[in-house]
């Protein structure tokens, strides 16, 4: 990842070793003496997370639920956690782990049936909200030379409630203009003739297509991979992977998955029109993700301009 030029990932969706679940056939799953020490491990890559990945970007780690709110705090240090998502695995009998086996009185406890995704953006210091975008909106309208309240008044954007408009509740990071409402915003800056330059949106606002006929809570319900010959053993469902790269990113941005294993990330971005970079420790794996992205590119319409494995 040291390699990666600084602000230039789009959407960081990964799988790093759980170690709480100790899984001899996953790497790095029992490389740990303490929590403590994986903790520290995992600091290091969410400095370097922050680092590559663009002021709107987002990311994606998956953990497991007794791991995840330690996870959180950790992420939390660089970035604004924005929901701690539940997925729930919703398995047919004998596809679901050990749940049918397992004696459930002996657990003392609830049987750890999920999995979590903790969901983050970059954070900017500088307003309420820690907002990228509220900062540079309020950089950009003092380089033009306008107040709050002119810059309300020539894009229309008056709120309800506060005499500011709209434009206040974005400096500090409550919510974003639409794209219409950024238009005008970039037409009234510019306007001044103070600046010459005003950034695109997808430049500035962090992506988040949603709607009401997909997974839209914090919660969701994909169910995961059934056994196969030469399958990773922590292979996570393409429709999940797609559902989130289709959510929190645009066409033609780079996705990283700096843990890949099955590849099934990088598969994903290919087909949804993104660009990717896969990084694995397993040579076996790398060289798998490398075979499959050579058969799509035979034997599909997708161009794929460039494969590098570095082992």
């Amino acid at each position: 990842m040291r390699r990666i030029p600084d602000a230039s990932i789009s959407l960081i969706l990964t799988d790093p070793p759980y170690h709480s679940t100790k899984k001899s056939n996953i790497s790095g799953d029992k490389s740990f003496q303490t929590d403590r020490h994986f903790l520290d491990w995992l600091s290091q890559y969410c400095s370097e997370w922050k680092r590559i990945l663009k002021p709107n970007g987002a990311l994606y780690c998956f953990c497991s639920s007794e791991m995840a709110a330690r996870i959180e705090v950790i992420v939390a240090q660089s970035f604004n956690v924005l929901s701690n998502i539940v997925w729930t695995k919703p398995n047919d009998p004998g596809f679901d782990g050990w749940k049918q086996k397992m004696k459930k009185e002996s657990l003392r406890q609830w049987y750890a049936h999920s999995e979590r995704i903790v969901f983050a953006e970059p954070a900017s210091e500088g307003n309420l909200h820690r907002s990228y975008f509220g900062n540079e909106l309020r950089r950009l309208r003092l380089k033009a030379g306008l107040s709050g309240h002119k810059l309300t008044e020539m894009t229309g954007a008056y709120g309800a409630v506060n005499h500011g408009g709209a434009v206040s509740n974005w400096e500090t990071g409550r919510n974003i203009p639409s794209r219409e409402q950024f238009q005008r915003i970039s037409e009234a800056i510019l306007s001044t003739g103070n600046i010459d330059f005003f950034p695109s949106y997808e430049d500035v606002i962090r992506p988040f297509n949603v709607h009401s006929r997909i997974e839209y809570t914090d919660v969701w319900s994909f169910p995961s991979v059934r056994p196969y010959l030469g399958k990773h053993p922590a292979e996570k469902p393409s429709e999940m992977l797609e559902h989130i790269i289709e959510s929190s990113s645009f066409r033609g941005d780079i996705i990283l998955d700096c843990f890949s294993g099955s590849g099934n990330t990088s598969l994903a971005a290919l087909k949804m029109g993104r660009r990717t970079i896969g990084i694995d420790i397993e040579e076996k794996w790398a060289v798998s993700l490398a075979q499959k992205i050579d058969v799509i590119a035979r034997f599909t319409p997708f161009r794929i301009q460039e494969v590098e494995v570095a082992l």
